[in-house]
């Protein structure tokens, strides 16, 4: 007999009004597959990016080739998760039931329902024990990121970082991995969310509606666009002969003149998303163990109100995380 679960299904692009509540068949675990039930979800900017298709013109096709041309195929999102292992496979040897987990499922998807299945391989990883569900469903996509950029850099003690967009999901994280390394965090964003900068380590803050650091004459060893909204020819200037200039959500162009301008000069433009996650989630499970990271969660919505959650993410309005609790 079939059994049938709650999610959020995606059913046409644009508006928010393009994802239903919907009920579908609950899954059932391959041989090397675990079923989790998912306690908690978020939703960032980037799902809402996906949603609407407001991505660069270059990627919108293959996008739709991807999910659908005229419409998604009934796609449910959700980009992360934090639950506990409810069934596995007959071949599973990673995991057991009862296992409490995170995990990156990427453009796989599947976040935004009550259970998932995950082949066994994918990245999954144990919930930190300190962390709530709730907490740890922030981890699995944004964290990693922030740390993949940070480790292609030669960041050092006493060095200068500026992070544009650090507010965001990628943000707040790569302010705390900055000051383990022992640099000088300058923190970029609007003026309502630098409090919270402050607090999660931040040397230095800046309102971008009222500063353009570009122009305060200041020099950095390391520049991290997060958003992809600062000039690229400004932030190079504003880089040390030996910098690095990261963008997190660059452009096609971006990425061109980034190849060019590593291969002429010492700077160092770097663009790459990571391509493994378990790595990074296992290096970061041990720094929340030991009290160096931790998350902002800025709202928290019921699975029935993730539209709500992606109107609010899209206002701008948001400080770290939106949670979804299921």
């Amino acid at each position: 007999m079939k059994i049938y679960l709650k999610a959020i299904v995606w059913v046409k692009y644009g508006p928010v009004d393009g994802l239903q509540l919907s009920e579908v068949v609950k899954p059932e675990p391959k041989d090397k597959e675990v079923r989790i039930k998912i306690y908690a979800t978020t939703v960032s900017m980037g799902d809402c990016e996906i949603r609407s298709l407001k991505v660069s013109k270059l990627f919108r096709i293959p996008l739709r080739i991807y999910f659908g041309i005229r419409k998604p195929k009934k796609i449910i999102l959700g980009q992360e998760l934090a639950g506990e292992i409810e069934s596995i496979g007959t071949k599973v040897t990673k995991f057991k039931v009862g296992d409490q987990v995170i995990a990156q499922l990427g453009f796989n998807f599947g976040g935004y329902a009550e259970y998932t299945c995950l082949s066994e391989n994918a990245s999954i990883v144990l919930k930190p024990e300190t962390m709530s569900f709730n907490e740890a469903a922030t981890l699995p996509t944004w964290a990693p990121t922030a740390l993949h950029f940070l480790q292609n850099t030669a960041l050092k003690k006493g060095q200068k970082i500026l992070i544009n967009g650090a507010g965001g999901c990628i943000g707040i994280f790569a302010v705390q991995l900055a000051k383990n390394y022992g640099a000088e965090v300058t923190a970029v964003d609007r003026s309502d969310k630098l409090r919270a900068l402050q607090s999660l380590g931040a040397d230095h803050v800046i309102d971008y509606t009222r500063e353009d650091f570009t122009k305060n004459g200041k020099k950095y060893d390391v520049i991290f666009d997060v958003v992809g909204k600062s000039s690229y020819s400004k932030s190079l200037k504003s880089l040390e002969k030996q910098g690095y200039y990261l963008l997190g959500n660059p452009t096609m162009m971006q990425k061109l003149r980034g190849t060019w301008t590593s291969i002429i000069s010492s700077k160092k433009v770097i663009s790459s998303q990571p391509a493994e996650f378990t790595k990074y989630l296992l290096q970061l499970n041990g720094l929340i163990k030991e009290g160096k990271l931790r998350t902002y969660v800025d709202k928290t919505y019921p699975l029935e109100q993730i539209p709500q959650a992606h109107r609010y993410v899209e206002s701008g309005e948001k400080i770290g995380h939106v949670v979804i609790e299921i």
